[in-house]
Formats: structure tokens, sequence, C-alpha cells
């Protein structure tokens, strides 16, 4: 019989493998984590037998149980649909004012707006509805087409300047400059009225001449001090409220160039009732008129 070998450093005996001088010392597994592991391959066995398990060619095996956790959310899912179906009905007959009226409805169409809203508009809007350069802020008091209930929801069913939806909001404003309607020394001298409109240092001397210039381009669509128009999807131009930017820069591009967002007719992606709830849900943000 072989000697054992004892290793110098460890005082361990090594198995009698050796590979280039290096021997491998003799540390068996414990005999607790030898039977957890036996359990274990124990346990997948029956696992495999009692759930579904094994991929197959067009399904899988079902095991002894049947339990499907795809089943089990879809009975959830359901049994969620069936409890709101009441809330459901009522929104679908209620008008956007009824529904103001009632609490219970009210904060029932707020929730589900919330959710809508995370889903369908906070990839533009932002998902405390803050907005972003070319997307509308839906906190504040400065509406395009305005911010009624019935406005809200016309805009949200319709959309605005898509080829969708036949009521689609729209309202185009000239290139200035691209059309050759405005030569680029009068777009500077409207934008330093524009900047002076709204409160802000600029050419006084450049302003006044532009002030001529807004009264014969702008006004029809702006107003005459800058108000905006909700009919037109005019934008006020008479505070720090700006949808593409106030600074000068920003000022001269838009008169030039124009701009021309477009936002989808959702009356004609999501349910009525998903609609409905999104102009209560929009309307309570803060700024709805």
């Amino acid at each position: 019989m072989a000697e054992k070998h004892i290793d110098d450093v460890t005082g361990v005996e090594t198995t009698g493998h050796e590979w280039d001088g290096v021997r491998e010392l003799n540390n068996p597994l414990p005999n607790w984590w030898r039977w957890i592991f036996y359990a274990c391959i124990v346990w997948s066995v029956g696992y495999f037998v009692a759930y579904p398990a094994w991929p197959l060619v067009s399904s899988y095996t079902k095991g002894m149980l049947g339990y499907s956790s795809r089943a089990a959310v879809a009975a959830e899912v359901a049994m969620a649909k069936e409890s709101q179906k009441v809330h459901l009905d009522k929104l679908k007959k209620a008008s956007l004012q009824d529904i103001r009226t009632e609490p219970e409805l009210l904060n029932f169409a707020l929730a589900g707006g919330r959710s809508a809203f995370n889903v369908n508009c906070s990839q533009c809007h932002g998902s405390g509805a803050q907005g972003a350069k070319g997307y509308p802020n839906l906190n504040d008091d400065e509406w395009l087409w305005g911010g009624t209930l019935d406005a809200i929801h016309h805009t949200i069913t319709h959309g605005v300047r898509n080829a969708d939806g036949e009521q689609a909001r729209d309202s185009a404003m000239p290139a200035f400059l691209k059309d050759e309607v405005l030569e680029a020394a009068q777009i500077n001298d409207v934008a330093e009225f524009v900047l002076a409109l709204s409160g802000q240092k600029g050419d006084a001397a450049a302003a006044e001449r532009g002030k001529a210039i807004f009264a014969e381009q702008c006004v029809s669509c702006h107003g005459e001090n800058g108000q905006g128009n909700a009919e037109f999807g005019a934008p006020a131009l008479n505070n720090g409220i700006w949808l593409y930017g106030g600074d000068k820069e920003t000022l001269v591009e838009t008169i030039s160039y124009s701009r021309s967002g477009v936002m989808p007719a959702w009356g004609k992606i999501l349910d009525p009732v998903v609609v409905k709830q999104l102009a209560i849900y929009i309307h309570s943000l803060g700024g709805g008129q």
C-alpha cells in the first residue's frame, strides 16, 4: 500500500494526483452539502414532472399540475377588467363635465388617464408632462389649441397636423425667409420686436422697425399685443413661455423657416373611454382652463 502524502503547508492529506509537481488536496465536500445537492436533483426531477418544463416543437410539456404562469396572469387581467367594467361603462356614457362632478368616477378616470399618459404620451411630453423643445408643457396655463376639457379632448382625439385625423388641428405659419416673404434684415427686426414684447432686452431701434412688419404679417394670428390665438394654434409671444425657445437666434430660425409639429390622432389608436380618461387627467394637471 502506497504511503499517504501529507501537504507540508496545510497538513492535509493529498489525493495522490499530481500535475507538474502540483498536488491536489483531499478536501471532500461536507456531508450536509452533498445531501442538499442530491435533494436538489430529486426536486428538479419532481419539478419537471409537475410543472411545464420542456419545450417541444410547437408546444411544451404541460406538467401533471397543469399550471401556467401565462394563464394565471391572463386570469388576473380578466378579473381586473371585470372589476373595472362598471366604471368603464359609466365613463363611456358620461360626458366630460359629468365625470368631473362624480368623485368616484373622477378618481377612476384620473387613475386610468395617468396610466394611459405614461404609456402613450410621456415619450414626448415627459413623465411629468413638463414638455420639451417642440413638445408643449401640459402643466402651465398656455394652450396652443385651448385648455378646456372639450378642447383638450378634441386635440387628443384628432391630433395636430397629421394625415389620419380629418378634424386634426391644423395651421401653417409661413416660412418668411424660405418663402421669400421677408428679407433677412426684416426678420431680424421682427425678432427684436418679439423680444421686446416678451420683456427681453434687445435693439430698440430694430424693434421699432419690426413693429410695423409685425402688424402687417403677424397680428392676424398672434394678436396685436402678441397674446396668441387658440383658434389658429398661434402661441402667445408676450410672456416667457416658449415652445421652441425665445432667444434671438431661435426666434430668427422660427420666423425664417416656420415650425410644424405633428401629434397623432389618438382617437384612431385608443379606445374612446381611454381618450376621455386622458382628457380628464391632462385637464387636472394644473393648467386646464
